[in-house]
C-alpha cells in the first residue's frame, strides 16, 4: 500500500533550471533547506517519535474512560478503528506531499501555496495556537499528575521548573532534540507493549477475578445507550466517542511538520510516516480492545474528573485484578508522556511559525537561527505560550485557561481537513502543470478517493462534534465545541478582506520550491 519510487538518472551535462513540466531527474538526497538556516539533521525514527510524542498522550491514558462509558467496549472499539482509517488517508496525502517538498512546517505552507494565502494565514495561525496553549496544559497536567503523590505540593514549583527545563531542551541542536524526544516516546511505547502483555495474562485468570474472556461484552453489553434510549441512543454513544477518538489521534500529523529538517527526506520521510500510523494504530486499537474485555463500561471509576493515574482505564484494570503497584507506575509514566508531549508542543509550534514567515503571514524574523540551526525567536515565542499555565493558578484564570483550551478541541480536525484539501489541489496542480506523479519519490495509495474519503467525514464530524448539546442545551458547552471553527472563520474572512489576496490558480501553484529533486 506503501510505494517509493526509484530514483531515475539524469541526463548528461543538464545545467538549466527544471520547468514545471519537466521535473529534475538529478538524484539529491540533501535538498535545500526549506527555511534559513534549519539543518537537516532529524532521521526516520526522530520523526516518527515526535509524532508519537505529541499523539500518545492523555487522550489514550485517560480518554479512553470517556470512550468505554460512553460507547461500550464494542462501540469504543469500532470508533477507533473506523477513525483511524481516516487518520490514515490524511496521512498517505501528507506523505506524498511531503516527501516532494519537505519544507518546515509542511501543510501551513501547502495551504498558502496550493489553495490561498488567507486560507494559509487561518488554517497556519489556529494550528499555531493549538500547539502552543497545548504546552500550557500539558505543563498544568504534569503538575497535577505529581500531586497524586503528594497533594500538598504547590502545582506552581513545577509549572516553573518543567518551562524551564522543556524550553531550554528546544534550544538544543535538533539532532540532540530528535534522541531526547525518541526516548522519552520509548518510555510510552514500552509501557503500552508491557500493559497489553499484563492485559493478556489478567484476562487467561492471572487476577482475583479469574479468567474474563469477553464476560463485559455479554454484560453489560458491547454498547451504552448515551443520553437517550434504544438504538439511537447507542449510535449517540458510538458517534461522541468519534470525537474522542478523534483528539486521541490528534499529533499523528506532526511527523510532516519535521520535514524541512529531515535527513534524505525522499525515503525517511515516507518510512517515518509508514510507521507512526502503524505504530499508532495497533497501540490505540489493541489498548481499546483490552480495556473493553478488562473494565466493565457500567464501572464507577470511569467516571472520575481525576487527572491523575486514578481516571486511567489501565489502573482501573489492575486495581480490579488485585494488583495495587500499578498505579504508581502507570502515574510516573503518564508524568512522562504528558512531559514529551509538552516537548513535542514546542518544536511543532515553532516550526509552524516558520512555516507562516515563509508564507509571508507572520514576520520574518521568525526564520532566523543559530549556529545549531535553532529558530531561538521562533521557539521562544511559542514557549512564551507556556506561561499562560500559571492562569490555572487562580480560579478566575482557571476559566480564561479552559476556554482557550477549547481552541484546541477542533483545530486538530481543521488541519486534517486542511491536508486533505491540500493534497486534491496538488494533483490538480501536477495535472496542470504537465507534472507525471509516476516520477514522484513517494505515490500514496488509492488516491484521489482516499483523499475524498477523509475529506469527507473529517468535515462530517467537525460540523457535529458538539451535537450533544443540541439534545440537552448548554449555551456555554455550544461555543466550547465549536470556538476553534469560528476562530477559523474569522481569521480566514479577516485576512481575505485586509489582504485582498485571491486563490492560487493551478497553473500557478509553486511546486518548485523546497522540492526534492529526483
Amino acid at each position: 500500500m506503501w510505494s517509493e519510487k526509484t530514483p531515475r538518472a539524469s541526463a548528461v551535462g543538464q545545467s538549466d533550471p527544471p520547468s514545471p513540466a519537466e521535473p529534475d531527474l538529478k538524484v539529491d538526497v540533501e535538498v535545500p533547506n526549506a527555511a534559513p538556516g534549519l539543518q537537516r539533521h532529524l532521521r526516520a525514527r526522530h520523526l516518527q517519535f515526535i509524532a508519537i510524542g505529541g499523539t500518545v498522550g492523555t487522550g489514550l491514558f485517560l480518554g479512553t474512560s470517556s470512550a468505554l462509558s460512553e460507547a461500550g467496549p464494542v462501540g469504543a472499539l469500532i470508533a477507533f478503528i473506523f477513525i483511524g482509517t481516516v487518520v490514515f488517508s490524511v496521512m498517505t496525502c501528507l506523505g506524498e506531499m511531503a516527501t516532494y517538498i519537505p519544507v518546515a512546517g509542511a501543510f501551513t505552507a501547502y495551504a498558502t501555496r496550493f489553495v490561498h494565502p488567507s486560507f494559509g494565514f487561518a488554517m497556519g495561525w489556529t494550528y499555531w495556537f493549538s500547539w502552543s496553549v497545548t504546552y500550557a496544559l500539558e505543563l498544568v497536567a504534569a503538575a497535577l499528575i505529581i500531586q497524586y503523590w503528594d497533594s500538598g505540593l504547590n502545582p506552581g514549583i513545577f509549572i516553573a521548573v518543567f518551562w524551564v527545563v522543556f524550553t531550554a531542551l528546544n534550544f538544543l541542536p535538533v539532532r540532540w532534540f530528535g534522541e531526547i524526544e525518541m526516548w522519552f516516546s520509548m518510555i510510552k511505547v514500552v509501557t503500552i507493549v508491557g500493559w497489553l502483555i499484563f492485559a493478556i495474562c489478567i484476562n487467561a485468570g492471572v487476577g482475583e477475578e479469574g479468567y474474563l474472556g469477553f464476560t463485559y461484552w455479554e454484560s453489560p453489553g458491547p454498547f451504552v445507550e448515551y443520553m437517550v434510549p434504544g438504538s439511537i441512543g447507542k449510535f449517540v454513544g458510538f458517534w461522541a466517542t468519534l470525537v474522542i477518538a478523534g483528539f486521541s489521534f490528534q499529533g499523528a500529523e506532526l511527523v510532516g511538520i519535521g520535514a524541512g529538517e529531515a535527513h534524505n527526506p525522499r525515503r525517511s520521510v515516507p518510512r517515518a510516516i509508514r510507521n507512526t500510523f502503524w505504530g499508532i494504530f495497533i497501540l490505540f486499537v489493541a489498548t481499546v480492545f483490552f480495556i473493553g474485555i478488562l473494565v466493565p463500561s457500567d464501572d464507577p471509576g470511569l467516571l472520575s474528573e481525576s487527572q491523575n493515574a486514578n481516571a486511567s482505564p489501565l489502573v482501573i484494570a489492575a486495581k480490579r485484578a488485585g494488583v495495587q503497584v500499578l498505579p504508581d507506575i502507570i502515574n510516573a509514566v503518564l508524568l512522562t508522556a504528558v512531559l514529551s508531549a509538552a516537548n513535542s508542543d514546542v518544536y511543532s509550534g515553532s516550526r509552524v511559525l516558520i512555516a507562516l514567515a515563509e508564507g509571508g503571514v507572520a514576520p520574518k524574523f521568525l526564520t532566523k537561527t543559530n549556529n545549531n540551526g535553532t529558530p531561538y525567536y521562533a521557539v521562544s515565542m511559542t514557549a512564551a505560550m507556556g506561561l499562560l499555565a500559571f492562569l490555572n493558578l487562580s480560579a478566575d484564570g482557571g476559566k480564561v485557561f479552559n476556554w482557550l483550551l477549547n481552541i484546541n478541541a477542533v483545530a486538530g480536525f481543521v488541519t486534517w481537513a486542511g491536508i486533505c484539501l491540500c493534497y486534491l489541489r496538488f494533483r490538480a496542480a501536477l495535472k496542470v502543470q504537465g507534472i507525471d506523479r509516476s516520477t514522484l519519490p513517494y505515490i500514496a495509495p488509492l488516491q484521489p478517493y482516499l483523499a475524498w474519503y477523509g475529506l469527507f467525514f473529517i468535515l462530517l464530524i467537525m460540523l457535529t462534534n458538539g451535537f450533544t448539546v443540541f439534545i440537552d442545551w448548554d449555551t456555554t458547552n455550544f461555543f466550547a465545541a465549536y470556538v476553534s471553527l469560528i476562530l477559523f472563520v474569522v481569521l480566514l474572512i479577516g485576512h481575505k478582506l485586509l489582504s485582498k489576496s485571491r486563490h492560487v490558480k493551478l497553473a500557478q501553484v509553486d511546486l518548485i520550491k523546497g522540492r526534492v529533486n529526483m
